[in-house]
C-alpha cells in the first residue's frame, strides 16, 4: 500500500531563533520511500542533517525574525500489515540483554522508574513474565488514563499521568515505558506519523503520535497503549528513552507555534 504524508508547521519570532527538529522520517524506512522527502521552508532558511546517537536524523536551522513555514510532503510504500502479535516472546534476564539494549531500562527524564517501582510491582509482579506481563502493562495504562489533547503539557511525566488519570499518547508511552522498565523489560520511546488506515475515520485533526517498543525475544516489538489495538500504517520518525531524544522540534529562544497541518493518507498512486 502507498501512504502519503507530510505537514505544513508554522513558528512565529521576533528574532533569529536557532532550532533542531526531527521531522524526517527515521533512516530504517528511507528504502520504502517512493518519492523524494525533503523538509522546505518558507522563508528559505539554511539547514542541514545530522544523525543523533539514537539513529534519528535531526535537522538544525536558524528561524529568521518574523518566523518561517516548515514543509514536507512524500509517498511511501507500507506493508498493510498491522503490528505483529507474538506472544511467545519471552523476557530476558538482565544479564543476558545486549550492551546498547540497557539504557532503555533506565529512568529518564519524563519515566520516573523510582517513583513508580512500587506500583509496578504490586500490579505486575503476578503476571507471568515476557509478553503477556507487557500487555497487562498495555491493558493498564490504556485504561487507568483518559485521552484528550486539552489533557497535554510538556512538563507533564509518567508519574504525572499516573497521578492525574489523564492526558494524550505521549503521556500513555510514557506511563507504559516506565511500568515496563520498572519490571526490567527494556522499553524505548517512539514517534512518528499514525494515520486513520483500516480504522473508521477520526473527527479530528491529524496530528503526529507517541507508542513505544520493547525488548523481548532477541528482538524490538511495537505496543501502543493509547489506542491498545494492532495499526496499519505507522512511520517512524524518532526513538529515545522519552520524548526528550524525539522532541519534533526544540527552539532554542522564544518561537511560538502559529500554525499546525499534519497530513497521512493512503492513495492509490504517486501523486
Amino acid at each position: 500500500m502507498l501512504i502519503r504524508a507530510g505537514y505544513d508547521i508554522s513558528f512565529a519570532t521576533d528574532v533569529p531563533t536557532p532550532m533542531m527538529a526531527l521531522l524526517s522520517i527515521h533512516p530504517s524506512r528511507n528504502k520504502d520511500l517512493k518519492t523524494m522527502q525533503r523538509i522546505t521552508s518558507v522563508p528559505h532558511a539554511p539547514m542541514y542533517d545530522y544523525v543523533d546517537t539514537f539513529g534519528n536524523v535531526c535537522t538544525r536551522l536558524t528561524i529568521p525574525a518574523g518566523g518561517l513555514t516548515l514543509s514536507c510532503d512524500f509517498t511511501i510504500e507500507d506493508s498493510g500489515v498491522a503490528d505483529p502479535y507474538t506472544p511467545d516472546a519471552v523476557q530476558h534476564a538482565i544479564e543476558d540483554l545486549p550492551d546498547d539494549v540497557l539504557v532503555y531500562l533506565l529512568g529518564s527524564r519524563y519515566c520516573e522508574t523510582d517513583r513508580l517501582s512500587e506500583t509496578a510491582w504490586g500490579l505486575f509482579g503476578h503476571v507471568p513474565a515476557g509478553w503477556q506481563r507487557v500487555q497487562a502493562i498495555v491493558d493498564f495504562t490504556h485504561n487507568h488514563v483518559e485521552f484528550g489533547y486539552h489533557h497535554a503539557r510538556p512538563t507533564k511525566t509518567a508519574w504525572d499521568a499516573h497521578q492525574e488519570q489523564q492526558g494524550v499518547c505521549r503521556d500513555f508511552a510514557h506511563l507504559a515505558i516506565t511500568l515496563c522498565r520498572c519490571m526490567n523489560i527494556p522499553a524505548r520511546y517512539c514517534t512518528g506519523y499514525l494515520g486513520d488506515i483500516g480504522i473508521p475515520p477520526v473527527d479530528a485533526a491529524m496530528d503526529f503520535s507517541a507508542w513505544f517498543d520493547v525488548y523481548l525475544g532477541g528482538a524490538w516489538h511495537t505496543f501502543d497503549a493509547r489506542h491498545n489495538h494492532p495499526r496499519i500504517g505507522r512511520i517512524l520518525m524518532a526513538r529515545g528513552r522519552d520524548a526528550t531524544d524525539t522532541a519534533l522540534t526544540t527552539a532554542f529562544g522564544p518561537a511560538a507555534l502559529a500554525g499546525f497541518q499534519v497530513h497521512t493518507d493512503e492513495v492509490s498512486a504517486i501523486a
